[in-house]
């Protein structure tokens, strides 16, 4: 894996997306959740705001959300409720809005509260820097043998240029000789798209491919897009799935002391 890409900041131009839809089937309502005092969105929110995006705009299916974050000021859009998913409600603003092809646009995870902005701006950093990159995303190592082998963690390998190869569920690269090598990298879910990326992603069909390992980023593989990879400053932090994820960011946040403001 190549080392971080970095651009200089002020040459690095880019907006911050969150999509927040409020019907997750396992936490109902999870951008409201309360954490520390604050609605979930509030605070990735926050973070997306400190990376420095031009504009973070949250992109939401419900009114409720909505109108949570007029509350705290955010800038906020109503989308479609059918989208399967965020790339698709992000696209929705790049064409109502108008964003010119080479816009970058930042795909922010709702549910990860406190991610640190120097990843969001890493993302766009590394996609900034590759022209020949529709898409970028980022990676961590993976050394435990058990998260390997499991199809929860997703796998990428690259190639010397620091451009996807694949992505998997499966443990790959295989190790016939046993273990996990060194080559073996973690899929953070960060991604960074150019506005006419998104536009070809949402107007294509899902692969094959995406729809056996259920991994919405093969399809630009599929297509023959390039996504550019790099190594995450920072390790990835914790998102909210469940009640139980629920429990452990809300003990994250007392242990951070954002409850009180230190954070």
């Amino acid at each position: 894996m190549t080392a971080p890409i970095r651009v200089p900041n002020e040459s690095l131009r880019f907006v911050a997306v969150i999509p927040a839809r409020y019907g997750s089937t396992r936490l109902p309502g999870k951008p409201l959740v309360d954490i520390a005092g604050k609605p979930m969105i509030e605070w990735t929110h926050h973070q997306a705001a400190a990376s420095g995006a031009v504009e973070v705009i949250v992109a939401t299916d419900d009114e409720r959300i909505a109108a949570a974050c007029r509350r705290f000021g955010a800038r906020v859009e109503l989308t479609a409720p059918e989208h399967p998913s965020g790339t698709d409600r992000i696209a929705e603003l790049a064409r109502r809005l108008h964003w010119d092809d080479d816009k970058i646009v930042v795909n922010v995870q709702g549910d990860e509260p406190f991610i640190a902005p120097a990843l969001i701006a890493q993302t766009a950093a590394t996609l900034a820097a590759q022209p020949e990159a529709a898409i970028a995303t980022l990676t961590g190592p993976l050394n435990d043998v058990v998260e390997f082998r499991d199809p929860n963690t997703v796998k990428v390998v690259a190639d010397t240029r620091g451009f996807a190869l694949y992505f998997s569920r499966a443990p790959i690269p295989w190790p016939r000789a046993g273990g996990v090598p060194p080559e073996v990298r973690r899929h953070v879910g960060l991604y960074a798209y150019r506005a006419a990326t998104l536009r070809t992603l949402t107007e294509s069909a899902p692969c094959a491919l995406e729809e056996i390992e259920k991994l919405e980023q093969l399809r630009a593989l599929w297509l023959g897009l390039k996504i550019a990879v790099a190594d995450a400053v920072e390790p990835p932090s914790p998102h909210v799935d469940t009640e139980e994820d629920l429990r452990k960011i809300r003990a994250y946040a007392l242990e951070r002391g954002v409850a009180s403001g230190r954070a």
